[in-house]
């Protein structure tokens, strides 16, 4: 079963890039035996407009061309990796059944992978409750975005590739999930990141969108770095890459420390840090967190299903799978509280005044990560996790509630274009409000439960960022209901700003609407019935081994005052009212205090600067040198005193001398007879010296 679960996505993307190369050959006779010049002049020549694929338009005349025909197979393709999804889901939800309330763990080999003299890695499946958590929100999730891709992709014309990388994605990050040493974490971990970059980058005619990838890829480099000197570490100090055997000697460790450039820092925390700051790139957290609202120049099925639910979560199961290593490393621990708590706050202020509605989602995303790692920071690993599963189901809608909007409006996303949609669109209008009540925290719907809960465990726990985190995630609480419901008045209430669009908007097909009415119902009923296993008295009993559970942290959450259990409620409703009384009562008043306060306005707007400060301290200086090399280098050093230098006057000399050899035997008379003279010349005024 669990074997099915990992390897069906894999076999759907295998076989939905079969038939995508097929296509192609059937699209284009001849194209693969010829160079990219020889293509098509609509495809070498054609470029997709900022809205997405559905409008083509001419680079040269910027004239609208007839939609390109669907590529041979799309039918089979979308039919293929979506049914094999849906059979990994129900799997999935058997398997959370059986793991988590059966308490059947198992560790099952597959093949010896990597043998080289006594270091040997098996590729074998780890399944305890963490796993299958994860399992059954990355399928879920997965399935789900996969039904709802054959409605919203259904014009584009690369619909095998599309849904070939959004197999590949979810086989990867399985594979990530079901690790059992650190070899094949890492694996899936760069198999998500390849994934994300070909994802965001589908509609590669878009220059954004080039842009977007190439920025997620090199973001994410960076944090990787720092995840492979911790596995590098972790493997000197235990000699182990194995989980089950680097968490048996991490008590070890204790005491013990790593020469770091002349800093002989504490293994433990070292090796924490490290590898939390590939959690950083992944998981979008403060400094490492650019890429992510540039990532939504990729079709919105992708920002639900890598933004909202899955690979940006793989950061926070990192951690949470790594618990005995952090549970161990009290300052390490610190300072994800302090990261996470920073995130929480920061995305929250940016949120509050963008336009974009996806990027109003993926900075609230940004920022609901942020509350998971103040968790695992803390200590409430558990807790950490009940937000990640809840998140997925009411992110997830309100990015796919999201491209509802867009579909309808023509894809176009700029919120202050939009207005009174709830007529035109109620199902998703509903669906969108139901996401936001249970990101705001609203009483009995999941994010209630869970956020809530990361609050308390912030109050109770015993690190110094604790307090910290606690002031930082009320606000952001505040923040969050605010952004939320501007989102929702801007879009759904008020009058029309765009007549036509507004007059020409419907509901959006079946197959779209299923997978909105699914995450709905997640978003309300996966909060309650799991509060006690994730937040309550049988977290042990539920996730026994698989979590190094703070439980001094769990039983404080507990006795926490009402003021502190009732403070994120409080200001969820102040948020709320807030945005009523800006948005539909008084829509004026936002106008002039954006204008009262223009700099803090364009300080929000610009996301704190971070792109401009980036690309002065790290880009325009990279480029520089990188001039540098070239021209002067390579172009003025290399090039002037090699090929067009010294060897060329080499090759000048050799030309003329062989001029020399004419083969006439004259010609050697004569030179010989020259040579003679200049000797005896020599000869009679060197003797004339003398």
């Amino acid at each position: 079963m669990y074997q099915a679960i990992v390897f069906l996505p894999l076999l759907g993307a295998i076989l939905a890039g079969a038939i995508a190369l097929w296509g192609a050959t059937k699209r284009f006779p001849g194209a693969e035996a010829s160079d990219d010049h020889h293509a098509p002049a609509h495809v070498t020549h054609a470029a997709v407009s900022p809205r997405g694929a559905h409008s083509v338009i001419h680079e040269t005349h910027h004239e609208p061309e007839e939609h390109e025909p669907p590529a041979e197979g799309s039918r089979a393709a979308e039919v293929i990796t979506t049914a094999f999804l849906l059979i990994a889901m129900v799997l999935s939800w058997i398997a959370f059944w059986r793991v988590g309330f059966g308490h059947f763990d198992e560790r099952i080999p597959l093949f010896s992978w990597i043998v080289s003299g006594d270091f040997k890695v098996e590729w074998a499946l780890r399944i305890d409750t963490l796993t299958a958590v994860m399992l059954v929100v990355v399928t879920t999730v997965s399935a789900l975005v996969h039904l709802y891709s054959i409605g919203y992709m259904h014009e584009d014309p690369y619909r095998p590739r599309f849904f070939g990388y959004l197999s590949f994605f979810t086989f990867a990050m399985l594979a990530l999930v079901t690790s059992d040493n650190l070899a094949q974490l890492f694996f899936g971990w760069e198999g998500v990141g390849l994934a994300s970059y070909l994802l965001i980058g589908f509609w590669y005619h878009k220059p954004e969108a080039n842009a977007a990838a190439i920025k997620a890829f090199v973001v994410n480099r960076v944090g990787d770095f720092g995840f492979a000197l911790g596995i590098f570490a972790v493997f000197m100090m235990t000699g182990a890459i194995d989980l089950d055997t680097v968490f048996a000697q991490a008590p070890t460790l204790a005491g013990k420390t790593i020469n770091f450039f002349g800093w002989h820092a504490d293994a433990l925390t070292l090796i924490c840090l490290l590898l939390f700051m590939g959690a950083m790139g992944k998981s979008a957290q403060f400094l490492l967190h650019t890429w992510l609202p540039d990532a939504m120049e990729g079709p919105t099925p992708v920002s639900a299903l890598i933004h909202a639910a899955t690979m940006v979560t793989a950061g926070v199961f990192m951690v949470a799978r790594l618990s005995p290593l952090f549970e161990l490393a009290p300052n390490a621990a610190a300072f994800v509280t302090l990261v996470g708590a920073t995130t929480a706050f920061f995305a929250a202020t940016v949120g509050l005044v963008q336009n974009d509605i996806k990027r109003i989602v993926a900075y609230s995303t940004c920022s609901q990560l942020g509350y998971m790692f103040v968790a695992m920071g803390v200590g409430a690993y558990s807790v950490g996790m009940f937000h990640l599963l809840t998140h997925a189901f009411f992110k997830a809608l309100l990015f796919l509630g999201s491209g509802s909007v867009i579909m309808a409006m023509h894809h176009e996303q700029d919120i202050r274009k939009m207005g009174g949609l709830r007529h035109k669109i109620k199902f998703t209008y509903w669906c969108m409000v139901i996401g936001t009540l249970a990101l705001t925290g609203f009483p009995l719907t999941a994010g209630y439960f869970s956020k809530d809960a990361i609050i308390e465990a912030a109050f109770s726990g015993k690190n110094v960022f604790a307090p910290y985190a606690f002031l930082m995630t009320v606000i952001a609480a505040g923040l969050t209901a605010f952004y939320s419901w501007r989102l929702i008045f801007k879009t759904f209430h008020g009058k029309p700003h765009d007549q036509h669009h507004y007059e020409a908007a419907h509901e959006s097909p079946l197959v779209i609407l299923i997978p909105l009415g699914v995450l709905a119902a997640g978003s309300i009923l996966a909060g309650f019935p799991l509060k006690e296993f994730f937040a309550g008295h049988h977290v042990e009993e539920f996730f026994r081994d698989s979590l190094k559970q703070s439980a001094a942290v769990i039983d404080a959450m507990h006795h926490a005052p009402p003021l502190v259990v009732w403070l994120p409620t409080i200001m969820m409703a102040g948020g709320f009212l807030v945005a009523w009384y800006f948005y539909i009562r008084r829509p004026d008043i936002p106008v002039s205090l954006a204008r009262e306060h223009g700099m803090l306005y364009r300080f929000l707007l610009n996301k704190w600067y971070f792109d401009e400060i980036y690309d002065f301290l790290l880009v325009r200086p990279t480029l520089w040198l990188g001039r540098l090399l070239w021209k002067g280098g390579d172009g003025f050093v290399i090039d002037g005193f090699g090929p067009d230098g010294v060897s060329a006057r080499v090759l000048d000399v050799t030309r003329n001398v062989v001029r020399l050899q004419s083969g006439y035997l004259y010609h050697y008379a004569f030179a010989m007879l020259i040579g003679a003279a200049a000797l005896i010349t020599w000869f009679m005024f060197s003797g004339g010296a003398h």
